[in-house]
């Protein structure tokens, strides 16, 4: 919209929509140049990175890489670079809010995509006097999630994109279990494998998580739903 010629490198373990945006791109008669989509690993993203022809780099995904592409500009020809990496998206839920809709908004906040979205609403804040009744429409609401093959159009949450996601999102699922039994929160729903194949979490909620437990700290980027208390 800018009048700028974009590179768009896809990430590795998700390619498959960026190259059907091409085809919409080619549908609305973008010119021939103006878009150009690339897929590749870390090399492919050093080239961009480092490239002299390259004004500008928008970067989605984890801090140790961004690093890197700060450094490799910095290096080049000191391209400007905007870097989204990672969050821990909070949500806020009043006493005087639509308590059904807000269930619905922190339900899809959080498990969309698996909970694979850098701007999900993990964190969720709820105003004490209103807490229990919240937590008990949000755990309903989770449990009528079905896990499942993601081709099944009956499916609302599918696997994860690959093993070492599965394995980071489980750690944190361990500790939060830890916290529970130590009485720090509650494990409300959740907290295990689906199945015995595949890359399946089971749809998590915690209850009662406090600020400097490492759930509530660090970005899981997977269907765990950390939900705070909060007076007014």
């Amino acid at each position: 919209m800018a009048g700028c010629t974009v590179v768009m490198k896809l990430s590795e373990k998700t390619p498959l929509t960026g190259l059907m945006f091409c085809d919409l791109i080619k549908e609305a008669g973008f010119p021939k140049g103006v878009v150009n989509v690339v897929n590749g690993w870390i090399e492919t993203g050093e080239a961009i990175a480092r490239h002299l022809d390259i004004d500008k780099i928008s970067f989605t995904g984890s801090s140790l890489v961004g690093h890197k592409i700060v450094k490799m500009s910095a290096e080049s020809n000191l391209k400007r670079c905007t870097l989204e990496l990672g969050g821990k998206s909070a949500l806020i839920v009043c006493a005087d809010a639509n308590l059904d809709q807000a269930v619905e908004v922190s339900h899809l906040g959080l498990f969309l995509n698996q909970g694979q979205c850098c701007c999900a609403s993990s964190r969720i804040f709820v105003e004490r006097s209103i807490y229990n009744d919240f937590i008990e429409k949000l755990v309903a609401k989770v449990r009528t999630q079905k896990v499942g093959d993601q081709f099944d159009a009956s499916t609302t949450q599918g696997p994860q994109v690959d093993k070492i996601q599965f394995d980071r999102i489980m750690k944190y699922i361990e500790s939060g279990k830890e916290d529970a039994k130590n009485g720090i929160c509650q494990l409300l729903t959740g907290g295990n494998r689906h199945g015995d194949k595949g890359w399946f979490v089971e749809p998590t909620v915690f209850g009662d998580v406090k600020d400097d437990q490492l759930i509530c700290r660090e970005e899981i980027f997977g269907p765990v739903s950390q939900v705070l208390i909060f007076d007014t």
